[in-house]
């Protein structure tokens, strides 16, 4: 089902930056504050921002805290995640997420933010984006960050993506979903997981042992995430690391190997994920994604 969108940012807005996961650095907030000033937008530091607590920007409860308090500012008219790593799914649970229904604002995020992206679909019926995060700005392509604001105020985009070898044609419209496979599988059986029924499924990764992609993999076959898909996206896989004995197999090829027997399109090298071209895309929104063998494959937001 299709997910409500927020209202586009306006300028003079209000954005929060919080961090869901792991500790963040002066730096890039500093270097998000001025990018967001000259688009003309005000952004607001989390009162936890720089909290610390192990490797987590502070403490389960502070972390919490922070998303609470941007839920609930009517202000705050977007909640920009500055950075992954891991700890998003740790404060979900004991947040009313209702809010969001009465008030609608947009959230940004990826890779560990998955959790969120996922959790808010589930149980606020919202559209969020999956897109690049301040802990990159710096190192982005200019599309890639264009791309963020060109979503935060309520315009579309198109993708396209290059042939890959792996790609099975085919056309599809549903709504696009998905994000970190390793996050979307650490989801399995809560209330977070993701109904693929339908759905354009996008998965990327990072930093992962070959043999563990498999693995994730299986279990979303075993558990139905796979067979009524209406299509599969998949971005980057990057950097996947192997054993001393060679699995033997891309992540690309796992995934087309878990994939091979059903009929949907697939679609390799989208432009989403840990690279520095990272496209953000809408979470929840119904997109139409065409996928060719020998030119390169289109999405469209519809």
């Amino acid at each position: 089902m299709e997910a409500q969108a927020p209202p586009p940012l306006k300028p003079d807005d209000t954005v929060a930056l919080i961090s869901t996961a792991r500790k963040v650095d002066e730096s890039y907030i500093s270097l998000a504050e001025k990018i967001f000033s000259q688009r003309g937008f005000k952004t607001r530091r989390a009162g936890n921002l720089f909290a610390q607590d192990g490797q987590f920007a502070g403490t389960d409860e502070e972390r919490r805290a922070d998303l609470v308090e941007a839920l609930n500012d009517p202000e705050i008219r977007a909640i920009i995640c500055c950075r992954g790593g891991y700890g998003t799914a740790r404060i979900l649970d004991g947040i009313d997420f209702s809010v969001l229904r009465r008030d609608p604002k947009w959230i940004t995020g990826y890779s560990d933010v998955s959790a969120l992206h996922s959790h808010v679909y589930n149980t606020a019926g919202l559209q969020s984006i999956h897109g690049t995060m301040p802990v990159n700005f710096e190192e982005n392509t200019a599309e890639a960050l264009e791309s963020l604001f060109v979503l935060l105020t309520g315009n579309f985009l198109s993708y396209p993506a290059p042939q890959h070898r792996l790609n099975r044609a085919g056309e599809a419209e549903g709504v696009m979903l998905g994000g970190n496979l390793s996050v979307l599988y650490s989801l399995a059986a809560s209330r977070s997981s993701l109904d693929t029924e339908g759905a354009v499924l996008f998965l990327e990764d990072l930093d992962e042992y070959l043999y563990h992609i498999d693995r994730m993999m299986l279990a979303l076959k075993r558990a139905g995430k796979l067979s009524k898909l209406a299509g599969l996206v998949v971005g980057g896989m990057t950097d996947m690391r192997d054993n001393p004995v060679p699995f033997g197999k891309t992540a690309e090829e796992i995934i087309a190997e878990h994939t091979a027997e059903f009929d949907y399109p697939v679609c390799f090298s989208f432009p989403a994920g840990h690279i520095t071209g990272n496209r953000a895309w809408l979470h929840g929104k119904k997109v139409r994604l065409t996928v060719k063998n020998d030119q390169p494959s289109s999405l469209n937001h519809c």
